[in-house]
């Protein structure tokens, strides 16, 4: 019997009388890039967060590689290779963005990969290169433009060497070009790019965005919340097809 790479099995989070995320489930394979969409306030960021650890379901579980990671510590979630980006970025601000990234790099996942990084500097050079921000290494985060912030975040998370890499919203802020940027090192990243592990592909991720065009070009699947319920699961051209997708969130004509 194989076991799912990843899976989230009736997750339910409510705060106070608003349930949040509604019994929802679904798997992903080892490889794939899966969008989550959806309007504001259905549930998105705060499955990112169960999934994750910052947050606690009420009931369900979220389950990786076979292992019942539930309960396990944000910290400790990223040691098994799971690492997200947030809407609201918390860098260290007085610090370098290069230094920003060193920490992330220390995390005991990252500093096993032996010779393949040569120093926790390096690596962080090699984050910042891959999200187009290197040239802006030595400025203290607190300089950085909402855009930079966001690829910034990128860079750290790759830097904890990922396997499942959950997005956030990362074109919020980006002009087209910035976007068309980072899309390209978001495919490249996924093929293997610098960042892939050793022995096999790039890692596998979920993507939350409303930039619907440009998410649709990079995910091979798209999962639909609405008020906190899964209400579609499909490809993209499935999706955009589906007449409660089209009614909750995408309208008519809008790809």
């Amino acid at each position: 019997m194989n076991v799912p790479f990843f899976e989230v099995e009736n997750l339910t989070k409510r705060f106070g009388g608003l349930t949040a995320v509604n019994n929802v489930s679904f798997q992903i394979a080892q490889d794939e890039v899966v969008g989550l969409i959806g309007p504001n306030g259905a549930g998105k960021t705060t499955l990112l967060r169960l999934i994750t650890g910052i947050l606690k379901p009420d009931s369900g579980r979220v389950i990786f590689k076979g292992k019942d990671i539930t309960a396990s510590k944000p910290w400790s979630i990223v040691n098994h290779g799971i690492v997200g980006t947030f809407q609201v970025t918390r860098p260290f601000r007085r610090l370098p963005i290069i230094a920003n990234v060193m920490v992330a790099g220390l995390c005991p996942r990252a500093s096993k990969r032996g010779e393949w990084v040569k120093t926790v500097e390096a690596r962080a050079l090699d984050a910042l290169e891959f999200v187009g921000v290197s040239d802006l290494a030595l400025e203290p985060a607190s300089t950085l433009s909402h855009g930079d912030l966001n690829r910034l975040e990128i860079a750290r998370a790759i830097a904890t060497d990922p396997e499942l890499l959950l997005l956030d919203e990362p074109f919020s802020g980006l002009n087209p070009a910035e976007t068309d940027l980072l899309a390209k090192s978001i495919k490249r990243l996924h093929k293997g790019g610098r960042f892939g592990r050793l022995h096999s592909e790039g890692p596998t991720m979920i993507i939350i965005e409303h930039k619907l065009a440009e998410l649709m070009k990079i995910v091979d699947r798209v999962i639909v919340l609405d008020f906190g319920e899964l209400i579609a699961d499909g490809t993209p051209e499935e999706v955009v097809k589906d007449e409660k997708v089209i009614e909750s969130y995408i309208g008519k004509g809008v790809i």
